[in-house]
């Protein structure tokens, strides 16, 4: 949708939410999404050209297989049989569970990350902690003041707060430009955690408008 918006294909703002759905019985396609009847008013667009400007932009995504209009408009998705290598790493996901993807190749170090009062930065420091301690390092993360108590509900711990009395490694992306409530109240915790990790760090976080 964002690329056809860019592509100037379609004339109308880029939602912040896109609802996708488990096709419902008797629907066709493993999930189906209305989002077509949703930009039609202000594309000024009937919903059926809409889905069929979105349908061409879809179907050439990777793992989709087939593209479907139904209705006044909505987008039915079928998704394309794994290949031999998805279908291991999909298996090794099912009998290792959480344990999937953790290791002890780190298990020697120590890392320690600072970073400023601000939930991108908090967020993004929280997040390389786990990928560290995934692989068996120890890991400690602290804030240069008292966090803000809403980084609970994205996932975020901080062991302590000030100036610490050695520098330590700093995580300092591109602010947000929100308070973890705002972002919490607009997307929810799993879409916040997504827009503020997605983009590279020197990036602006994709968040919607």
């Amino acid at each position: 949708m964002r690329r056809a918006v860019d592509e100037d294909a379609l004339r109308a703002p880029v939602p912040a939410r896109v609802r996708v759905e488990r096709t419902r019985p008797g629907g066709s396609g493993d999930y189906a999404c209305a989002v077509a009847l949703q930009l039609a008013g202000p594309a000024a667009l009937p919903a059926l050209e809409v889905a069929r400007i979105l349908r061409e932009r879809v179907a050439a995504e990777p793992g989709v297989g087939r593209v479907e209009i139904t209705g006044p408009g909505f987008l039915s998705f079928t998704l394309d049989a794994p290949a031999e290598s998805d279908r291991a790493v999909l298996a090794a996901v099912r009998e290792q569970g959480l344990a999937y993807g953790h290791g002890d190749a780190l298990r020697d170090e120590i890392h320690q990350f600072h970073h400023a009062r601000e939930v991108r930065a908090a967020v993004t420091a929280q997040t390389v902690r786990r990928l560290l301690t995934a692989q068996g390092a120890r890991g400690r993360t602290t804030c240069e003041q008292a966090p803000d108590p809403d980084w609970v509900r994205l996932g975020v711990t901080v062991d302590a707060h000030g100036t610490p009395p050695v520098p330590l490694t700093g995580i300092r992306p591109v602010p947000a430009g929100a308070t973890a409530g705002e972002l919490l109240e607009r997307l929810g915790p799993d879409a916040a955690r997504w827009g503020l990790l997605r983009a590279a760090g020197h990036d602006r976080a994709a968040l919607g408008p």
